[in-house]
């Protein structure tokens, strides 16, 4: 099948990446990561106010551009290129595609304006301290008290947790197990007993935090007890936009690679001309296309409702998984002794990818779940 961008896409696309070499250079990405959050709230607001990139994919008629997850890949894959320190990914992609995904048509309409605008960042709680994320990992209990609900348990591993205003929690009903009783609720940041944990990760560009939930007042975020399915869509859409934001990060990589090739002098000539560079150079930009061909075609599934949608998403996952990785430490390894250093800015994006990798499912996972769903 052939895939390629419109004009106006690309136009956007643009539009996206200039905003971010203004304002994500690595200085600043240093001194971001160095902080408990992560992000720089006078960005977040012109990302938000100038571009309105939150609302991206967010319907019309709940504050949104409407927008498709293609668009959504093409700012990801932006933001991995650029390893932008912001709860993007958090709030604008995993919060705002859970309340799309397992909201009622009341709550949409209540919470998604907020996160259109910015004006509220949200998260996703979802992954268990075990390190599980899909159905049947699910541990955490929301027990029902008349009208009200309230949670106890723990989730690790959410992104921007420590700092959202607004936290979305997938749990289940007491006794419940597999597929059955799986429910998606709304969190305050700020509810009494929730406790939020900033985690010391290998990859300081994108914050994670442990939530522990001790009788938290929670309100239904749609029809209880019957979220495995919305669960199922908003994870094949978190691995379909990773897959983008990781060969945004992995085409960085292979730029930085090439350009060094050609200023570094060895024996007269640049590196680039020897012939063992030249082949390492071109095995990466094979890599890298083949992978953002795959999380193209992943986005545009997803965006159409594609019956192949999830097996497409795995498929780009998996080959993004790869490839970022190869490609920062190719690219690490094409810097010589520079390469590995603190001083050079390739480590950054080394993590990221590392993080990346396991983030909802590592290669093999993701490739066990491709054959699982793949159309006969």
């Amino acid at each position: 099948m052939a895939f390629a961008f419109t004009e106006e896409q690309e136009q956007f696309r643009d539009i996206v990446a200039r905003f971010l070499r203004d304002t994500s250079p690595t200085v600043e990405v240093r001194r971001l990561m160095e902080t408990d959050a992560g992000f720089d709230a006078a960005v977040w607001d012109r990302l938000n106010r100038e571009l309105g990139l939150s609302a991206v994919h967010i319907p019309e008629a709940f504050g949104g551009q409407g927008f498709s997850f293609v668009e959504l890949g093409i700012v990801c894959e932006e933001m991995g290129r650029a390893l932008l320190c912001a709860p993007y990914f958090s709030s604008a992609v995993l919060g705002a595609d859970a309340i799309l995904q397992a909201g009622s048509p009341d709550r949409k309409a209540e919470l998604l304006p907020s996160l259109a605008t910015g004006e509220r960042r949200g998260a996703l709680a979802v992954t268990e301290p075990a390190g599980g994320w899909g159905t049947g990992a699910v541990e955490t209990v929301a027990r029902r008290n008349g009208a009200a609900y309230r949670i106890d348990g723990a989730k690790s591993f959410v992104i921007d947790g420590h700092t959202a205003d607004l936290i979305v929690v997938v749990a289940r009903e007491p006794g419940s197990v597999g597929q059955e009783g799986i429910s998606f609720f709304t969190v305050a940041g700020d509810a009494a007993g929730l406790d939020r944990q900033l985690l010391d990760t290998v990859d300081p560009t994108r914050k994670m935090a442990r939530l522990t939930f001790r009788n938290v007042p929670a309100e239904p975020l749609g029809e209880p007890g019957a979220g495995a399915p919305a669960l199922e869509r908003i994870l094949v859409g978190a691995v379909t936009a990773l897959a983008s934001e990781m060969v945004g990060g992995a085409q960085q990589m292979l730029d930085s690679a090439i350009d060094y090739t050609k200023l570094r002098m060895q024996f007269g000539r640049p590196i680039g001309s020897f012939q063992a560079v030249k082949h390492k150079c071109a095995d990466m930009l094979l890599e890298v296309e083949l992978a953002k061909s795959a999380a193209y075609q992943a986005a545009s599934a997803v965006a159409d409702g594609a019956a192949d949608a999830p097996a497409l998403a795995s498929l780009a996952k998996a080959a993004a998984s790869d490839t970022y990785l190869r490609a920062a430490a190719d690219c690490i390894q094409l810097h010589g002794g520079i390469g590995f250093t603190w001083d050079n800015d390739t480590h950054l994006w080394f993590k990221r990818a590392k993080s990346s990798e396991v983030l909802f499912g590592d290669a093999t996972h993701h490739r066990e779940r491709m054959l699982e769903h793949w159309p006969e």
